[in-house]
Order: structure tokens, then C-alpha cells, then sequence
């Protein structure tokens, strides 16, 4: 799906398409426009986009193969950055991945999402009040408030991981937990992984807006960028640290836990074992087929061995549980 956002100096002219060609032929080139490729994975009509906006042709690998690369020296056409953002959605006990491409240039922003970014939508849904911000301050003042979305949903995400490690502490701590806790505890941690990459994307893209002839974004928005988000992104950085941290204590404990568990399984194995080892000398001793054995001719003999077993293995247990081996 393609939806083009134009920004008027009053209002938002909204027109949604599955057709590129007809899409591009509402394309205003005086105006400021914010194109949405939504689960759009047409690579011919890919092209088409790219070619319309005047952008290099190798920007279409770029955006299948989800390169990294955020200005390439070689073509200085545009802004282009790629992101892996952490979604509040959960399946199968990991968190989704959005994943896609951000292109910014003189009076355009297009957006390949190859998963559908919800705050992307939340936030086109807004910009009707900010039409005016935009006029003023340009079309990269979306790309700022694209930004500050996506860092405003990681306090959901966070929000969610600490409250799921709060209940999955207190089955590790209780030791009422087995292996299906820790696998909880490592599968969360495991699908964290991109938020590491995404923050790591932004700081590399802040750190190249200082350079002095970095002018896709405008001086207005750079001093937004290093005025709030900057602060922003490093407070959610120690809170990621923090929580992947807290899930690797959670995890080495239930590790302990486990190992503990196995090993009391083992010992209780052991003293079973220990407890029937004089019952089976016995029977094997008395099973030997010689043909001098006198006990076996006395007919009280054989309840005597019965009883002599039975009190082993009652006496064993008693001192066991004394004990508290048992």
C-alpha cells in the first residue's frame, strides 16, 4: 500500500494507492511530502519511486538488501538510513521486529515498511496540527518527529520487559520456576538484540549531522536532534543496558536453580541406590546355585531374610529422612 501525505500551508492532503504510477502522478514537486511504502516490495515499482525523486538507481539494492549505510559518500543524493525497531507486539514470547528504510531529501521523505510501523501511523494521523511547524521548518522536521516516535515507543517496550521480569523474578526467586522459565527469560532476551542495533543506528546518525557539510537536515532541526533526543536516547541506552542486565542475573540464577534441582534428583538416586545395594548383595548371594548351602533347608529361613531386608531398607530410609537427605 502507498500513502502520500502532502503538506499544505493549512492543511494534509491525504491519497492512498496500491498503483505507484498513479500515485507519482499526484506528486507535487513544490510541495513538502511524506510517501509511505507499506509492505511494498515491488522492486520494479521500487524503481519507478527512486527514479521519480531523481535518486541514484543502486538506492533499490540498498533498500531490498537493508543496507546500514546512512549518507554514501559516493552519491550524495539523499539521507538514506535503514531501522530495526522493537514493537510492543509479542508472538511466540518475542518481541516483532518493524523493520525498513528512511530517505530524506530537499522537500521529501519516503518510507519502505516492511512491517507496517505503528507509530509511523499514529504519527501521520497527527501531523494535521503541524502542518504550519512543517512549512516552516521543512520536510526533515518529520524525519526529527519519525525519531522521536520511535524512541517514545521504547518506554512501552521497556515498560513491558519490566513488568514481565518482575513476575518471571519472583518464580526464579521462589524457585518455583523450571527450565520453560528460563527459556522465557533468554527468548526475551535473545529478541532484544535489534533494540541494541537500532540505538546504535541513531547515535551513528546524530554523530554524523555534526559534520559541517551534513545538509540534508536543516540547523532548526539538528539543534531539536542534540536538544531532546540525544538526552532521550541516552537515558533509554542505560535502561536497555539495565534490563539486559537483569535478564542475565535472572538467568543465571534459574541456571543455579536448575543445576540444584538436578543435583538433589541425583543424591536422591544415590541414597536409593545406596538403601537397596545390601538387599541385592543378599539376593545374590542366596541365588548362588550351589548344592551345600544349609540355610536353604531350614524352612524358617527364607520369611528371616524377608524380614532382615525389610528392615534395612526401613532402617536406611528413617536415617535418610533424619538425615534430610530424603
Amino acid at each position: 500500500m502507498l500513502t502520500l501525505l502532502t503538506f499544505h500551508p493549512d492543511n494534509l492532503e491525504l491519497f492512498t494507492s496500491n498503483h505507484v504510477d498513479t500515485v507519482l502522478k499526484q506528486i507535487d514537486s513544490s510541495r513538502n511530502i511524506w510517501l509511505r511504502c507499506i509492505h511494498f516490495r515491488d522492486r520494479t515499482g521500487t524503481a519507478k519511486i527512486i527514479k521519480h525523486f531523481g535518486l541514484n538507481p543502486s538506492r533499490v539494492n540498498m533498500i531490498f538488501n537493508h543496507s546500514p549505510v546512512g549518507i554514501d559518500e559516493n552519491v550524495e543524493d539523499c539521507l538514506f538510513d535503514s531501522y530495526e525497531i522493537l514493537t510492543p507486539q509479542i508472538k511466540n514470547h518475542e518481541f516483532e521486529v518493524a523493520r525498513g528504510n528512511i530517505v530524506l531529501g530537499n522537500n521529501f521523505i519516503i518510507t519502505f515498511e516492511i512491517t507496517e510501523l505503528k507509530v509511523l501511523s499514529i504519527l501521520a494521523n497527527n501531523l494535521q496540527k503541524r502542518t504550519k511547524d512543517i512549512e516552516t521548518l521543512g520536510i526533515d522536521y518529520v524525519f526529527y518527529l519519525i525519531f522521536k516516535e520511535v524512541l517514545n515507543n521504547y518506554h512501552t517496550v521497556f515498560d513491558y520487559i519490566s513488568r514481565k521480569l518482575d513476575d518471571l523474578e519472583d518464580e526464579v526467586l521462589d524457585n518455583s520456576g523450571d527450565e520453560l522459565t528460563y527459556q522465557k527469560i533468554a527468548t526475551m532476551r535473545q529478541s532484544t538484540r535489534s533494540g541494541r542495533r537500532n540505538f546504535q543506528s541513531i547515535k551513528s546518525l546524530m554523530a554524523i549531522m555534526d559534520y559541517e557539510d551534513f545538509h540534508w537536515i536543516t540547523q532548526p532541526v539538528k539543534e531539536l536532534f542534540n536538544q531532546e533526543l540525544v538526552h532521550h536516547v541516552d537515558k533509554l541506552w542505560q535502561e536497555y543496558q539495565a534490563l539486559r542486565a537483569w535478564m542475565s542475573e535472572l538467568m543465571e540464577i534459574q541456571r543455579d536453580n536448575i543445576a540444584s534441582k538436578t543435583g538433589e534428583r541425583i543424591n536422591r538416586l544415590t541414597i536409593l541406590s545406596t538403601i537397596f545395594l545390601p538387599i541385592t548383595f543378599i539376593s545374590g548371594f542366596y541365588g548362588m546355585n550351589f548344592k551345600y548351602m544349609p540355610e536353604l533347608e531350614q524352612p524358617w529361613f527364607y520369611p528371616a531374610v524377608i524380614c532382615v531386608m525389610a528392615l534395612i531398607v526401613i532402617g536406611s530410609i528413617a536415617y535418610a529422612k533424619k538425615q534430610r537427605w530424603l
